[in-house]
């Protein structure tokens, strides 16, 4: 699983800090999204799809690797 994230999309609601903190971050500044992790392991897996789909912006992206 790769992540990527579209900082010009996002809005800073931080759904996805709440549901997957050890992928995601927020800006101190302005709230805007932080990778933290782009490959994160398979006990993450369930938690990133799950922050891409409430997203409202559709700022995540997410590839999923053979």
């Amino acid at each position: 699983m790769k992540v990527t994230v579209d900082e010009t999309k996002c809005c800073g609601a931080g759904q996805c800090v709440l549901i997957a903190p050890e992928v995601f971050d927020q800006r101190d500044d302005d709230g805007i999204v932080v990778l933290l992790d782009p490959e994160p392991g398979a006990d993450q897996h369930t938690l990133v799809r799950e922050a891409v789909a409430v997203c409202p912006t559709a700022a995540i992206g997410l590839s999923e690797q053979a």
